[in-house]
């Protein structure tokens, strides 16, 4: 995802202890994932990773950093600057997808033109209420404010499974060049 170079100063602090706050999906695909340079210093401590994939459009700027773009209609929610109300928002959209009786906005989608699939990799933390303020910073995620990425939740492909996770696509700073990977994958070989 973004690099730390972009926010200088910015670093995590996390608790030695979990919260009992509730669980928080993640989906990565730069920066973030794991052998990155972003994650040792934001992504230790995960219960779970899995590979998985998005309906998105993937870019790399001039720097090398990724940047997602993801269709409007898929996004479920936008991110806030509480950690335990998006929690919450992410459960109930969870509770919506398992729910055979539920006519809730997570349907099955495939890629479709312009978009494709993006791969990256969903963690799952027990701790959002110190995670997200943290990974939030590092991307430059300013609920209200100038984003240089937005926060977002959207329907993940992990294995057979289809779940709601948060994941920063590119937020209302971006501008300029921006090369596409038409593979999906960053970095791209």
């Amino acid at each position: 995802m973004s690099d730390s170079a972009l926010n200088p100063g910015v670093t995590p602090a996390y608790p030695s202890h979990s919260s009992s706050s509730g669980l928080l999906r993640l989906f990565v695909y730069g920066t973030l994932k794991r052998g990155f340079w972003n994650h040792d210093s934001f992504c230790q401590g995960f219960l779970g990773v899995e590979d998985a994939w998005v309906r998105g459009r993937l870019f790399e700027t001039s720097s090398g950093i990724p940047v997602l773009r993801v269709p409007e209609e898929d996004i479920l929610a936008v991110g806030t600057a509480n950690p335990l109300a998006d929690v919450a928002t992410q459960a109930e959209e969870n509770a919506r997808l398992v729910d055979p009786d539920s006519t809730g906005p997570l349907l099955e989608k495939g890629p479709g033109a312009p978009w494709g699939i993006v791969h990256g990799e969903i963690f799952t933390f027990d701790d959002p209420e110190s995670r997200l303020p943290a990974i939030d910073g590092l991307e430059g995620f300013n609920p209200g404010g100038l984003c240089l990425y937005r926060r977002v939740l959207v329907p993940v492909r992990a294995g057979r499974n289809l779940l709601p996770a948060w994941l920063y696509a590119a937020g209302d700073h971006w501008s300029g060049r921006l090369k596409e990977l038409p593979g999906g994958i960053w970095p791209c070989a």
